[in-house]
């Protein structure tokens, strides 16, 4: 069995617990059928090993939750198991909408998070890592080059793993890793052993400000409309596939219009930034959006995320006015994606 030693010469890897997140586990011939009603993404489509980003609506298309969903068990050639989970502020709400929709005598759901555990590695080092820990170096060069939400059963120096290459982050190697969480502690240890960093969830949110992902919760609600939240260029949305819940006013933007506001970043220009909420204004004084997240970057600058209207222009200089009546200026820096 591999031990936990460092592993010389390896990039760095910063290690998360993100097993706060809310995690289902649906089962039956006629669980992806279930679940592809109520998400914005083809679930019929998963094939084993599979997985893909969604989110759940109201039937007016605002955004409910934004879920990851995993194809996870097969019999004969049909998927029969998933796996699906989402960020602990959005967890109420989407359980709540499983329960209120889903007949258990059609597709049996369980709330599995008090059960299972969640572990992020991140960084350039993570497969060189899992290699060194046991899993197999064909499967770990098979998630390198797989699509976005791939995963495989595995084994980390004795602890049964499912291992998920995932795009939460941007660009940077991130990889989940879900156990029972009995294993969880054991695992950390493990992993941190071998030289990964164990890293706090406000330096998850910096990365995640930095990658422009958007945080159910801080950067949407159930006042968001799916593509204000950019779920669209976030590949959360099929527009081939069948019905679902808040279809309509999703098809509507696509097909014959365009929302009025999207999330876009900012660069707070003084290094001083607003509450989540604040209004935020052009040089004549209209109103034209609010902050959301904000984060200090790798170069030290503040940036954030915010929800501007459409017409606000990229790099166009907006303000906004602190308690103590000094007003702050931001500049506008492209879509949230950019």
């Amino acid at each position: 069995m591999p031990t936990a030693q460092a592993i010389p010469d390896m990039p760095s890897v910063l290690l998360f617990d993100r097993s706060d997140r809310l995690r289902m586990q649906f089962t039956g011939p006629k669980a992806p059928e279930s679940l592809t009603g109520l998400v914005t993404n083809d679930v019929l489509a998963l094939r084993s090993g599979d997985g893909l980003y969604a989110c759940a609506l109201t039937n007016k298309g605002r955004v409910i939750a934004d879920v990851r969903i995993f194809a996870t068990g097969v019999e004969a050639g049909q998927v029969t198991t998933l796996l699906v989970d989402a960020n602990a502020a959005a967890g109420m709400g989407f359980a709540t909408m499983i329960r209120k929709y889903v007949n258990p005598r059609t597709a049996t759901y369980a709330d599995v998070t008090a059960q299972t555990a969640c572990l992020s590695l991140l960084g350039d080092g993570v497969p060189a890592m899992l290699v060194a820990l046991g899993v197999q170096d064909d499967v770990v060069r098979r998630l390198e080059g797989a699509a976005d939400f791939t995963h495989v059963d595995g084994s980390v120096s004795g602890n049964a793993v499912r291992v998920a290459r995932v795009p939460d982050l941007g660009a940077v190697p991130l990889y989940d890793l879900f156990c029972a969480r009995s294993a969880a502690t054991g695992l950390q240890a493990t992993l941190a052993g071998a030289g990964a960093t164990v890293a706090t969830m406000e330096e998850w949110h910096r990365r995640r400000v930095m990658a422009m992902r958007p945080e159910w919760g801080i950067d949407m609600d159930e006042g968001t409309l799916a593509q204000e939240a950019n779920m669209d260029a976030l590949q959360a949305i099929s527009y081939r596939k069948g019905c679902y819940t808040g279809q309509e006013t999703v098809a509507r933007v696509h097909f014959r219009g365009h929302v009025n506001r999207t999330l876009r970043t900012i660069i707070h220009l003084d290094g001083t930034a607003p509450a989540a909420g604040t209004t935020l204004h052009t040089a004549d004084g209209s109103e034209v959006g609010a902050s959301r997240s904000v984060a200090v970057a790798d170069d030290g600058s503040v940036i954030g995320i915010a929800m501007l209207r459409r017409a606000v222009a990229d790099g166009e200089v907006l303000s906004w006015t602190a308690a103590d009546t000094v007003t702050h200026q931001v500049r506008v820096n492209g879509s949230a994606l950019d």
